[in-house]
């Protein structure tokens, strides 16, 4: 299995094996988070980056690879990626380079997932 797809499925089955508890507070925390993410002021490009971004200087994987699918999703360019990850790395100081490693690494998986779908 394929970075993509282990990580994509690993994280639908433990959300709903969360949201299935019915903890209120832990899909109302969900639910606040798939809301800030939608269209408004700010589209929806910018706050994928703005997420990546704050992901990497929050040196959580996960949240990176997360904010990196969506961002391919959504169109973002490679150029415009490793842009963001330069001002993550400016913010983040250096201690983020092993996240940037683990983040191009994903980048490229999304990149050849799409040439295997073609």
């Amino acid at each position: 299995m394929n970075l993509v797809n282990e990580f994509n499925e690993y994280r639908a089955s433990m959300n709903e094996k969360i949201l299935g508890e019915d903890n209120k507070v832990l899909k109302r925390i969900f639910n606040l988070d798939t809301n800030a993410f939608q269209e408004g002021a700010v589209d929806v490009r910018s706050k994928e980056m703005i997420g990546l971004a704050c992901s990497m200087v929050l040196r959580c994987d996960d949240c990176i690879r997360y904010h990196l699918g969506k961002c391919f999703d959504v169109g973002i360019t490679k150029k415009e990626v490793f842009e963001v990850f330069s001002i993550a790395n400016l913010v983040g100081g250096t201690i983020v380079i092993p996240h940037l490693r683990r983040a191009v690494e994903y980048w490229e998986a999304l990149e050849n997932q799409e040439k295997d779908n073609a």
